[in-house]
């Protein structure tokens, strides 16, 4: 392990890693806050502006992947497909196995220009999430509680509210509802077979109203559906934290274009068109597992400077301060003041814990746990 690698696996860079994330975030945060009057007099304006701030912050995960633990992603796909990234506005079908699944997402979407502009259909615990849940509301992402009952105008409005998005955007959904565990994939399959659908080996059945709810509303501004399976060579199942200790992944993902005019305007068509969709991405996963590849040709997008040169102004703009900060700390051999600045930079990690901690598995959603009495 050279120096470099040495650095990666050290506490105190990954506590000055996660307080420029913290710092800059809050700082972004109240950057937002100050547009919102914006929205009454040029709501197009407001909303480029929030996009290149979101840009700001979530481009600093993208360069842990990209740059601190030099993760590669490789496209399976085609030219013809490729051609249209970052051109139009389109719905995205991801598979939810992966701890880091939308930050691999997210690599992608800024590779294409559109990471600032991304959306997501989101669970409404996220929106009391510091910094993530902040800047979502700031980006009018779609919030739901995953009852159908509850979230029906609520989903609708907010997909209406988007229509005369001004940038292009990828509206990304992850129609099984919960990530992929192995008591939430045996009671979906139970549930398959109730209803007499196929069942699915390495994915969840699909919970169809979010997905026919967005067609229907995003219909004459969302031009196409990306289907996107994901997996990782050598069967590794990364996280997170295995990012910010530099840990090098491969991720490669299968992508397929669906105009929209081939899905059916009819809704239980639309849900019959999706189920089918999800046996096709389960085929694709179990050739992954048997071959090692997914069908098409690799294409490896070139990753940006963008994501490196922002965190590196960030990183010099707040840490310059901190550590001068510090050494006038410690040079005053004051107990009191050593002691507060330990207790705040302590408390730093944890919250930068705590923020991590949304991603993993093991404290996932419980959604999807337990049997429903009604489903999609």
């Amino acid at each position: 392990m050279g120096v470099w690698g040495f650095l990666k696996t050290q506490f105190v860079v990954h506590l000055l890693i996660g307080f420029v994330f913290v710092v800059s975030g809050l700082i972004l945060n109240f950057l937002q806050l100050c547009t919102l009057p914006l929205w009454s007099y040029n709501k197009q304006l407001y909303r480029r502006i929030n996009c290149r701030m979101s840009y700001s912050l979530w481009s600093q995960l993208v360069m842990l992947l990209e740059w601190w633990s030099g993760t590669q992603c490789t496209l399976f796909s085609d030219q013809e497909t490729v051609s249209h990234f970052g051109k139009e506005h389109v719905i995205i079908i991801l598979n939810h196995n992966f701890e880091i699944d939308f930050l691999c997402g997210w690599t992608m979407c800024e590779r294409f220009g559109v990471l600032g502009s991304s959306k997501v259909l989101a669970k409404k615990e996220l929106l009391m999430v510091p910094l993530i849940g902040w800047t979502w509301y700031f980006l009018e992402i779609v919030f739901c509680k995953r009852k159908w009952e509850e979230d029906r105008d609520t989903v609708v409005n907010g997909l209406h509210s988007l229509r005369d998005y001004p940038e292009y955007m990828w509206f990304l959904l992850y129609c099984e509802g919960t990530r992929f565990t192995e008591t939430k994939h045996k009671i979906s399959m139970e549930v398959a077979d109730k209803k007499g659908l196929a069942r699915l080996k390495h994915h969840l059945l699909p919970r169809t109203k979010g997905f026919t709810t967005a067609v229907q509303c995003l219909r004459g501004t969302v031009t196409a559906v990306y289907d996107v399976t994901l997996n990782f060579r050598g069967n590794k199942n990364p996280s997170l934290l295995g990012i910010l200790y530099g840990k090098k992944y491969e991720a490669d993902m299968c992508v397929r274009r669906f105009p929209l005019e081939e899905i059916p305007q009819d809704e239980q068509e639309a849900a019959a068109w999706l189920h089918k969709l999800y046996q096709e991405k389960d085929a694709l996963q179990e050739q992954y597992i048997q071959e090692g590849t997914f069908p098409g040709t690799q294409i490896v997008p070139p990753r940006r400077l963008w994501t490196l040169l922002n965190f590196l102004f960030w990183a010099t703009l707040l840490l310059s301060p901190l550590i001068s900060f510090a050494i006038g700390i410690f040079a005053s051999g004051s107990p009191l003041l050593i002691l507060a600045f330990m207790g705040f930079m302590w408390t730093a990690s944890f919250a930068v814990r705590r923020l991590i901690g949304v991603t993993e598995i093991e404290r996932g959603s419980s959604y999807g746990n337990s049997a429903v009495k009604k489903t999609d």
